[in-house]
């Protein structure tokens, strides 16, 4: 990750704090970043606050989703 600034998507899903180094940590919340970018541009575009509300909806629970996945992935048993 270098010091330039992040895009709301790789803040929303935390793309620099990963303690451990692990790549497919880094991948998920990448992915995840990219998908949240594209939502928050259309958005920001939408006229209709309804569907406004449904791209926030769909940012929620891709961070969610996003979550989950690094959990399974940094799973120890």
């Amino acid at each position: 990750m270098t010091d330039t600034e992040q895009t709301f998507g790789e803040r929303a899903v935390g793309l620099s704090f990963n303690p451990s180094g692990d790549d497919m940590v880094t991948h998920l919340k990448s992915e995840v970043a990219e998908f949240i970018d594209t939502c928050a541009a259309q958005r920001e575009k939408a006229t209709e606050p309804e569907v406004k509300r449904m791209y926030s909806i769909a940012i929620t629970e891709a961070q969610t989703a996003q979550m989950w996945a690094v959990k399974a992935a940094t799973w120890r048993s």
